[in-house]
This record gives structure tokens, C-alpha cells and sequence, in this order.
């Protein structure tokens, strides 16, 4: 969005949309938790009232709104909304969430409810109308987010760590989240990288029981002949791209590691970045996608 100015993650003006069980209001939750005003489903032509109370004194400093479908043609006035917030020079934040059709259509029947843009029809033609209804959103969003296989804890802490209070100075948010390509590749990826070529602990029988986060199955995959060489290019990549991600105004970086079931070797590698990041004094927060699956 390189019409608007971009001054960090911290900026006091959020939108949250995305497709109706992406996880929507456990982000509104989070937001509120770390100190949003939080307001649900406000009419499109309010958003620039509500802008100004960021800039009134003793206003709210940060604002959270959540706009969804549910309003059809009400919901089409939020590009004029957003067109006046830019002409009034307002810098705000999109963050759009998302998740896989057999994700959604799970949380759906988990609940029993209905989609709204499909109530008497099947929850998958909800879906594609909302996705459809959303594309040119989603392409708008400064943050994208996808919750497919994360608990609600896992999306609290990409909140936190997305909008945490950082020095300026560090410029961007990273989240790392491994995988397994097994059960799809996360939608939200900037960078995405396969760790498949590492040797799989899963065909060693002491080691297939257990998680990358134990020390036996980490020092496994480092001590593979590829392993080194590996993170030692990677490592020379980010050195050379983040950088220029800062440079360019990108507050958040999402780099997805995976593996087959993203139950051994992603999460080694993933860990291994989460250092990485901290150590050249980086905001970030790791996710292990899929290590609760079978």
C-alpha cells in the first residue's frame, strides 16, 4: 500500500476483516487485552469519525474496528471509507484473516451455526461468496493471517507479537511458523521455505514419537551434512532481505518453514530462526503450526 505512509506496526488505527470463523473476534479479544479500543461491525461511513478520536486529545490511542460481509452492500462502502481516510492522511492498518475451506467448514459444523452470506445453503458456497466478495481486501491488507490449524492461543500470541509495542527503530514484526505440507502450506507466507532435503527423523523409531522442540530430534537434524551449509545461506539470505524489507516500510514479515507432517524438521529450523531474529534484536514470534496433529 505504498500510498499510504508507513510508521510501524503501533500505528493507532486497525481494521480486522477476513472470512466469517478465521478467527476474527479471538483477534478483536487480543487486541482488547493489549489495550484497543475495540469496536465490532461499525458501519463503513463511520470509520473516519472514528479515525479522528485517535488524534483527539484524551481519545483513545489505538482503535480496533472489525468490518465482516455480513452488511452485502453496506460492506461495499468501506472502499469509499478507506478512500477518505487516506485523503485525511490517516495511516492505518488492515489485517485480514483467513483459513482453509475444510478449516472453516470444521468450525462450522463444530458450532452449528450458519455461514451468513449462505443461510440456507451449504457452508462451502458461503465461503466462496465471501472469498470472492473479499479478494481485492485481502490484496489491500498489511497483515494476512492464516489460522488454519492454530488454537486460539497460537493466534494470540501472532497478535502479540504483531502489534506488541517495539522500539521504532526495529521497523518490522516477524512471526515464523512451521508446517506441514501434508496439510497445506499457510496462505499468509512472505517467504517460504522446504526443509524436506534434511534427512526425517520420523523413519528413526526412537526419535518418530517425538517433537522438534526435543533436544534429542534438534541435535538429530543439525548434525545432518546439509544442515549447516543450509542455515549458513539462509542465514546470508535474511541478512541481505530484511533489511531492505525494513527499508521499503514492510511492517510485518511472516517466513513459513516446512516439512512433511511439520512435526520434526520444520520445527528445528523454525526455532533456529526464531534465534536468529532475536539475536539482530528483532520482535518475533514462532508457531509451530502442526505439532498437535498426528
Amino acid at each position: 500500500m505504498s500510498d499510504r505512509t508507513e510508521t510501524g506496526p503501533t500505528t493507532g488505527f486497525t481494521i480486522i476483516t477476513g472470512l466469517s470463523g478465521a478467527g476474527r473476534s479471538e483477534t478483536a479479544h487480543s487486541l482488547e487485552d493489549l489495550g484497543f479500543f475495540v469496536v465490532d461491525n461499525l458501519p463503513p461511513a463511520l470509520l473516519p469519525k472514528m479515525a479522528e478520536l485517535t488524534t483527539r486529545p484524551g481519545g483513545p490511542a489505538r482503535v480496533a474496528i472489525v468490518v465482516d460481509a455480513r452488511g452485502g452492500v453496506f460492506f461495499g462502502e468501506l472502499s469509499k471509507a478507506l478512500e477518505e481516510l487516506k485523503r485525511l492522511h490517516t495511516d492505518y492498518r488492515i489485517v485480514f484473516l483467513e483459513a482453509s475451506d475444510d478449516d472453516l467448514v470444521n468450525r462450522y459444523e463444530a458450532t452449528r451455526r450458519r455461514h451468513p452470506l449462505a443461510p440456507g445453503e451449504r457452508v462451502v458456497e458461503g465461503i466462496r461468496k465471501e472469498r470472492q466478495i473479499l479478494g481485492q481486501l485481502r490484496g489491500d491488507a498489511d497483515l494476512v493471517i492464516d489460522t488454519s490449524g492454530l488454537t486460539p492461543h497460537e493466534l494470540r500470541d501472532r497478535i502479540r507479537g504483531a502489534f506488541a509495542d517495539a522500539p521504532p527503530e526495529e521497523g518490522i514484526q516477524v512471526s515464523v511458523v512451521s508446517f506441514g505440507f501434508k496439510y497445506g502450506a499457510p496462505r499468509d507466507a512472505d517467504m517460504q521455505l522446504d526443509v524436506r532435503f534434511l534427512p526425517n527423523p520420523h523413519w528413526v523409531p526412537k526419535l518418530r514419537p517425538l517433537a522438534g522442540t526435543d533436544e534429542r530430534v534438534r541435535t538429530y537434524v543439525q548434525q545432518q551434512e546439509a544442515y549447516g551449509p543450509f542455515i549458513e545461506r539462509l542465514e546470508s539470505l535474511l541478512d541481505a532481505t530484511v533489511p531492505g524489507f525494513i527499508a521499503e516500510g514492510k511492517s510485518y514479515l511472516t517466513v513459513a518453514v516446512g516439512c512433511t507432517g511439520g512435526h520434526h524438521r520444520s520445527i528445528v529450523v523454525a526455532e533456529e530462526l526464531g534465534r536468529y531474529f532475536r539475536q539482530h534484536g528483532l520482535p518475533v514470534v514462532v508457531v509451530h503450526r502442526d505439532l498437535e496433529r498426528g
